[in-house]
């Protein structure tokens, strides 16, 4: 997307909520299941512990749901005021219908319709811009941005290389129209020459699931980590120097990166190329690991109570696909208010 002209309405982020389940998965407790240790986990990625959903019957929807019923019950929203509704998600409860039905009917938002977004670790970001055009075009009011994802679901408890990182949980934000503050500008990118280096074999229309496919654990996710780590760190790197260039940014007019969760080396390199010290950046990885779409909702839910009206937030991910990008927006309220 291009920078708004003066004459089109900015969408805001105007509410935020979240979900975590109450399991946490320790890296104590992930010695005890593959060969590897406390040490070496923080080390490499800065994880301590991560978030799992184990409760039978209760998958994404039911977090993203959560998620939602928080934003809508903290800010006394009406859920009959939402027009639209956006879930990022690799992980829903099934191919159809759209988590974003599920949420819808569970909310109550009787007026709104909606579509899954997949993007992996992107998810996220590319939904917050489809939702803030809808805003922009003055073809919605209110758009409801979800990022959710059960990771447990698709990873490998035997794989050392994938089931250190991911987590589980979902983070919400509310787009509205505003005349001064929101979304600014939006750099995106794919590039599926590298889509074999972060994948789920199996389970679509070309590898249904069958004997063969889930004895060969081909429903689990698959990285070939190294190359992912290098894309991350390059095109997380370029696209938000690029972002803060086209908008005639320094490091001293970012208040805050809110990075994508995936290793806190990818993190750290980022801030740096930013030319931003460390308190300007939101990191939470130690907590809940990766937890793909909610990742930087999650953030933004988490450093809520530090958010003032105006300040400048460059948002960035990197995930499958290869899909990378970076947005600039400018805070709409003061999360004070909304401190726990």
């Amino acid at each position: 997307m291009s920078t708004l002209s003066s004459t089109q309405p900015q969408a805001a982020i105007t509410a935020v909520g979240h979900f975590l389940p109450e399991r946490r998965l320790t890296n104590t407790d992930l010695e005890q299941m593959v060969e590897t240790s406390d040490e070496w986990i923080q080390s490499r990625t800065g994880i301590k512990e991560r978030r799992i959903l184990d409760d039978d019957g209760k998958a994404t929807a039911y977090m993203a749901t959560q998620a939602a019923q928080e934003l809508i019950d903290t800010h006394d929203i009406d859920p009959a005021t939402i027009d639209i509704i956006i879930v990022a998600t690799v992980t829903p409860d099934m191919l159809f219908p759209a988590t974003a039905c599920l949420v819808q009917d569970q909310i109550g938002a009787r007026s709104a319709w909606g579509f899954d977004l997949s993007a992996a670790c992107s998810g996220f970001l590319f939904a917050l811009t489809n939702g803030a055009s809808f805003i922009e075009s003055g073809r919605a009011e209110r758009v409801l941005v979800i990022g959710a994802d059960t990771m447990s679901s698709i990873t490998d408890y035997s794989d050392r290389s994938t089931c250190i990182l991911f987590g589980d949980a979902a983070g919400a934000v509310l787009l509205e129209p505003s005349d001064t503050y929101g979304l600014q500008d939006a750099v995106h990118h794919a590039d599926g020459t590298h889509s074999d280096l972060l994948k789920l074999p199996a389970g679509g229309s070309l590898r249904p699931a069958s004997h063969e496919t889930v004895d060969a654990g081909d429903h689990y996710l698959k990285q070939d980590g190294r190359p992912v780590f290098r894309h991350a760190v390059t095109g997380m790197s370029d696209v938000c120097t690029d972002i803060m260039e086209r908008n005639d940014l320094s490091g001293n007019d970012v208040d805050y990166l809110v990075p994508h969760q995936a290793n806190r080396r990818i993190i750290d390199a980022t801030a740096n190329r930013m030319g931003l010290s460390s308190d300007k950046v939101m990191m939470n990885i130690d907590r809940y690991g990766n937890t793909t779409a909610a990742t930087v909702p999650l953030c933004l839910y988490d450093w809520q109570h530090e958010l003032r009206p105006g300040h400048n937030l460059v948002l960035t991910t990197f995930g499958g696909g290869l899909t990378w990008g970076a947005s600039y927006l400018t805070w709409a309220y003061d999360g004070s208010e909304y401190a726990d």
